[in-house]
């Protein structure tokens, strides 16, 4: 990867620097309570190019505008499904799902700030974060089967008994019944609950606290944990883990950050 300038122009998203290393992505479609568009797709596509591409982004925030953080695919473009070919809707379905493929791919950690009801296509954003912090005003439910479709899309039926476990999977997935913040957090599906006006500065302060590992550290961790999750053996697992250390260890910043410990001082880190 290369430090590049990144600039965004999306109609369904605000993309801006929260912080020096932080960048924070708004879905901003509040009058429809953030539902997802086709072009959404296409946009995610092309913000997950631009974070991988720019090395001085350590960490993505992702929220909604308004009082939603997402209701999932928007109902008049969801109605076009039923007139599509089986290939036509294959072709399309084959699309969207990548666009989530390259969310879950991103090198830095994605940290999802709920700050309203997450349905749906919302539910498939939450879950593709790393971390999932949620305001009290958070709801979620899987709502494609509440509108004839299977609810496993876009990730979520890999996504969510890796997270929550199957049963409770299979209850949220089957039923489509809606799981308020606290419920949330008692099954794991969310890893803290904040009241509203403390929601960013809470996904700020995770991310900070990221941005104070070395930058090669913490992509190896996400890799690994992506990996391991679903590792054959414990063997494996460790083949895994003794690579990335050997990796590890090659680098400056892994001497800068024994110095800056040693020293009891903040480290620097270049990426190198």
């Amino acid at each position: 990867m290369t430090t590049t300038k990144t600039t965004f122009d999306y109609r369904s998203m605000q993309v801006e620097r929260a912080r020096e290393d932080v960048l924070l992505v708004t879905l901003d479609r509040p009058e429809r309570l953030n539902a997802i568009t086709f072009g959404t797709f296409d946009e995610i596509i092309d913000l997950c190019a631009k974070v991988t591409a720019d090395t001085s982004i350590r960490a993505v925030v992702i929220t909604g505008r308004g009082r939603a953080f997402c209701a999932g695919l928007d109902l008049d473009e969801a109605s076009t499904l039923e007139s599509m070919t089986a290939m036509e809707m294959m072709y399309g379905q084959e699309h969207w799902a990548a666009a989530f493929e390259q969310l879950y791919g991103l090198p830095v950690p994605l940290i999802a700030a709920i700050n309203g009801p997450a349905t749906g296509g919302g539910l498939a954003i939450a879950l593709a974060a790393d971390i999932r912090i949620a305001s009290t005003a958070a709801r979620f439910n899987a709502a494609f089967v509440r509108i004839g479709l299977s609810s496993g899309d876009i990730g979520v039926s890999w996504a969510l008994p890796r997270i929550i476990g199957m049963g409770h999977a299979a209850e949220m997935m089957m039923t489509g019944r809606f799981y308020e913040a606290e419920e949330a957090y008692r099954i794991g599906l969310v890893n803290h609950v904040v009241d509203p006006s403390e929601l960013l500065d809470s996904a700020y302060e995770t991310a900070s606290q990221i941005a104070g590992n070395t930058p090669l550290g913490v992509m190896l961790t996400k890799r690994l944990l992506a990996s391991n999750v679903d590792a054959g053996s414990l063997r494996g697992a460790m083949e895994i883990e003794n690579r990335g250390q050997v990796l590890a260890t090659r680098g400056e910043d892994f001497r800068e950050a024994l110095s800056a410990f040693r020293e009891k001082r903040p480290p620097t880190y270049t990426g190198r």
